[in-house]
């Protein structure tokens, strides 16, 4: 059935509310939310954003509270804050023909999902542990989105409703020929990142490497250590116009993962800039960096390495074209939208997707019991 439609939207889109939407330094799950709100926005829908107060948006704004937890430490424990966030737009839910959750930790909004009736997605952002796997089949039937295939896979017995990977305005991220010599990392700092494996395949490599990000109780433990100030450089953690300016000018991206993820918005933010990447086969990462054309994945560190010269060796132009092809706000909202329409004509058709509350795989009950 084709649920393809020229009507305009009643939207509302609910962002995290931890700080303001796009974060002003680091943060995909609010910079994913902006985008998605201003293109919706600029398609003519009528787009209401549930965030903070400090947040600047063409949207509606319905701020619930006037900064993020992020800003006030007073604002604890962070998840009731969320709750309440939540809670603000689902008590407002006939005024909207869909709700879009950003589940930027879990998606505390399933537990809302049979109180309302206008159909809500929920966004998943993190790869879900296997409890919180158990959990989520409670509601069988709440259209969950997964960013990767990756992800997907994870959600057996779920209502995987879309794939749909994260966008980028391209226009923020202007292409570069021009390189210094140098190799980039990006990412929290943290074991799973593999923060210490990009320094090992930079010193094997003999290439110079800067670093940027947070500062991290395992940056000081781990990575500061070996931080030299001349191959081995940290910057901080940069603004957008620093972080566009240092990926421009990299021959590359170490992205030496030792977790899989669902996704990874850094490799797309190189990618756009023309900078190829070096990664390891880990989570999404081969459906985003495809060998020859942006990049090269690999098993194992020392394959990394080797491959190194042909990731370089990568023409620049080829790299900005899979990022225009693949990894644009339009492609991002094209989908958003299509599933919109889709959840939109089902419920006006009186249709449904599992079941109704009865014929849930389980209940809450049967857990407590359990």
């Amino acid at each position: 059935m084709d649920y393809g439609s020229n009507r305009k939207l009643r939207i509302a889109h609910i962002a995290p509310v931890a700080t303001t939407i796009p974060a002003e330094k680091s943060g995909s799950v609010e910079l994913v939310s902006a985008l998605l709100t201003e293109e919706l926005v600029r398609r003519g829908h009528d787009v209401t954003l549930f965030a903070t107060g400090t947040t600047k948006t063409s949207a509606k704004l319905f701020a619930t509270f006037p900064q993020g937890y992020w800003e006030n430490i007073d604002m604890w424990p962070w998840e009731h804050y969320e709750l309440v966030h939540l809670a603000a737009c689902c008590e407002r839910a006939e005024q909207f023909d869909v709700i879009q959750y950003q589940a930027a930790y879990y998606p505390m909004s399933l537990a809302f999902s049979r109180l309302i009736k206008t159909p809500m997605a929920h966004t998943l952002h993190h790869q879900p542990h296997p409890e919180q796997h158990y959990l989520w089949r409670c509601y069988p039937e709440a259209n969950l989105v997964a960013i990767s295939n990756f992800q997907r896979s994870a959600l057996a017995g779920l209502n995987c409703a879309a794939v749909i990977p994260h966008g980028l305005d391209l226009y923020n991220f202007p292409f570069s020929d021009q390189t210094d010599d140098y190799l980039v990392f990006l990412g929290r700092f943290t074991e799973g990142k593999g923060p210490l494996q990009a320094i090992e395949v930079a010193r094997r490599a003999g290439r110079r490497l800067l670093m940027a990000a947070p500062e991290s109780d395992y940056f000081y433990e781990a990575v500061k250590p070996q931080i030299d100030g001349q191959q081995i450089v940290y910057l901080g953690e940069l603004n957008h116009k620093e972080k566009v300016e240092l990926l421009r000018g990299a021959r590359a991206m170490l992205y030496p993962m030792q977790q899989g993820e669902p996704f990874g918005l850094v490799l797309t933010e190189a990618m756009a800039c023309g900078t190829p990447v070096a990664a390891l086969n880990k989570g999404a990462v081969p459906e985003i960096v495809i060998d020859g054309v942006s990049g090269y994945v690999s098993e194992t560190l020392d394959e990394l390495v080797a491959k190194l010269p042909d990731v370089l060796a990568l023409p620049r132009q080829r790299v900005r074209r899979h990022a225009e092809e693949h990894f644009s706000v339009e492609a991002m909202t094209d989908g958003y939208e299509a599933l919109y329409y889709r959840l939109v004509a089902e419920r006006e058709a009186g249709l449904t997707k599992g079941g109704e509350l009865g014929r849930a795989e389980f209940t809450f009950s049967d857990l407590c019991a359990s």
